[in-house]
């Protein structure tokens, strides 16, 4: 493996470079599967946020959870809508507020295809203790905060 040296700057040298084709193989396994359902890999994956939120959501929190602007959400809820897996509805509790919902019947066709990836994903933990386990959680937790702080520095350079 490119710069591989000893120790641990052999080892980070390593990870830099693995984890450069980690984001690529993912990016790229994002787009096939959005290219499969017919979607924008953006509009997809505010789809599988949408699927961890436990109720309907404002477009102001779309915006919120992918980093978008709130025009740009609302157009990604138009062609999310528009393919049929979201809804626009009135809240119940406020008029005044639209919530965009997610079509269980849609999601549940969407959750069949992650299920059907899921099982091969998982078996790549088989060897792994609950300690190792943990250890990869924990990391992606830090990598998923690391990835917004970056996207916000991002943002505010072209401001």
């Amino acid at each position: 493996m490119a710069g591989k040296g000893t120790g641990r700057s052999g080892l980070l040298a390593e990870l830099s470079v693995v984890s450069r084709r980690y984001m690529a193989s993912y990016a790229l396994f994002n787009q096939a599967v959005a290219d499969r359902i017919g979607l924008h890999p953006t509009d997809l994956q505010c789809l599988n946020l949408l699927t961890l939120e436990e109720a309907p959501v404002t477009t102001g929190r779309v915006a919120e959870l992918t980093g978008l602007t709130t025009g740009s959400a609302t157009r990604l809820v138009d062609r999310l809508e528009r393919a049929g897996y979201v809804v626009r509805r009135r809240d119940e509790v406020d008029r005044r507020r639209v919530l965009v919902a997610t079509v269980p019947e849609r999601i549940a066709e969407f959750g069949r295809l992650w299920d059907s990836l899921a099982g091969d994903w998982f078996s790549l933990f088989d060897e792994l203790d609950d300690t190792e386990l943990a250890v990869i959680v924990r990391h992606m937790e830090r990598t998923v905060d690391f990835g917004w702080e970056q996207i916000a520095r991002l943002r505010e350079r072209r401001a």
